[in-house]
């Protein structure tokens, strides 16, 4: 077949389908390894280029809001021009930025190259489920999300665990270039290795986003991704502080981002074979609300199960919500637009959620309510969201 797009016919067309979704996978260990990379950095680089603390978190924020920011152009780009295109324009860019802020000589350049690494990076969590729509088969939608799922958790995890032991004898730039290879890597290898046969749509997103914003499925997702991405994040955020208070090591902590990497699979597969998302959401529910109201009072050894059941079950009903826009007929046409909304407007989330959080504790003088409430929030979202999703359209 002609046409650079084209699948090809010849045997190679057997392994595509690996290859694709290895794609899925690898772009999404990128998205939160340059995303978190500057974690275990902040007092070298503070040092090193003289910066306060708030200037320091401007350098973290400036790609978080840049990625907040652009997920729904990017869906609205995918939508219209395909995944192909929007991804050999992301993934350079990703490449360009994370070098360049390896390279920063002050914090105005440091900055700027924050930004247009969430410029790029915004554009993975649109165009990761049009690739899962079209290399899953059809009958493998959840375990496929699934993988690129825990994609995103092994990133976090090296960028927070292998950095940290790579710094003494590397330096910080060294590291970060190292990171930055990985991710041109994986722009030469899509340039060179993806394929796609879809074509974007042409004409009407106006209308399309009309569509979308008035489907009440997609005001559930939202609220399903806001409860699940704030629950996880504040979760993440303040476990060692809340074990510290417990007299317990913080390390324990470490046991979420675990629940984070199996949940993807283990959720995915299962939801592909109970298709009832009804009943799967609502079971999830269950045990977040239990689970996280048991770090309260667990001990050991029941506390580092309770912490991996926090992980696993928020990050079970983001594998599912990841799911149903590829698996819904009526999206289509606008997977890209209806991700880059929910993904967006979803970090209220962990915006408001950790705030919350610390402001309990500083009203308390304990870490009790502040667990309760994240556990109140994440088990009524679930448990009440979960008996709109059959009448709103989905399985």
């Amino acid at each position: 077949m002609n046409g650079r797009n084209s699948l090809p016919t010849n045997e190679i067309a057997r392994y595509l389908p690996r290859l694709m979704l290895s794609f899925t996978f690898s772009i999404g260990f990128i998205l939160h390894l340059l995303l978190f990379a500057t974690a275990p950095m902040v007092s070298i680089i503070m040092e090193e280029m003289n910066l306060s603390h708030a200037e320091f978190g401007m350098v973290y924020s400036a790609s978080m809001l840049s990625l907040v920011l652009f997920r729904i152009p990017w869906g609205f780009f995918g939508d219209r021009k395909g995944y192909m295109l929007s991804l050999r324009i992301a993934l350079p860019l990703i490449a360009a930025s994370s070098l360049a802020r390896t390279f920063s000589p002050n914090f105005a350049v440091l900055l700027t190259s924050q930004v247009f690494l969430g410029l790029g990076l915004a554009s993975i969590f649109p165009c990761l489920p049009m690739i899962v729509k079209e290399w899953s088969g059809g009958k493998s939608l959840g375990l496929a999300t699934g993988i690129y799922i825990s994609g995103f958790a092994a990133g976090n995890a090296a960028a927070l665990g292998i950095t940290p032991h790579l710094l003494p004898s590397m330096g910080w730039r060294s590291v970060l270039f190292l990171y930055s290879c990985l991710a041109l890597l994986l722009s030469f290898l899509w340039w060179g290795w993806a394929k796609s046969s879809l074509k974007g749509t042409v004409g009407g997103q106006e209308k399309t986003f009309k569509k979308v914003m008035k489907d009440p499925l997609v005001w559930i997702l939202l609220l399903f991704m806001s409860s699940a991405m704030g629950t996880y994040d504040t979760l993440a955020t303040w476990m060692p502080k809340v074990l510290e208070m417990k007299n317990f090591s913080p390390a324990l902590a470490s046991f979420l981002p675990f629940g984070f990497f199996f949940a993807g699979p283990l959720v995915g597969w299962v939801s592909d074979r109970l298709k009832d998302r009804k009943k799967l959401v609502l079971l999830l529910g269950v045990f977040s609300a239990a689970s996280i109201s048991g770090i309260n009072y667990a001990p050991l050894p029941y506390l580092p199960l309770g912490i991996f059941l926090a992980g696993f079950s928020t990050m079970g009903v983001l594998t599912i919500i990841l799911a149903i826009p590829a698996e819904t007929e009526r999206f289509s046409s606008s997977i890209g637009t209806v991700i880059g909304l929910i993904s967006s407007l979803g970090n209220l989330g962990p915006m408001i959620m950790p705030v919350v959080f610390g402001w309990l504790i500083d009203l308390t003088g304990a870490f009790q309510a502040s667990v309760f409430f994240v556990a109140l929030v994440a088990g009524a979202t679930f448990l009440l969201g979960a008996g709109r999703l059959q009448s709103s359209g989905t399985k």
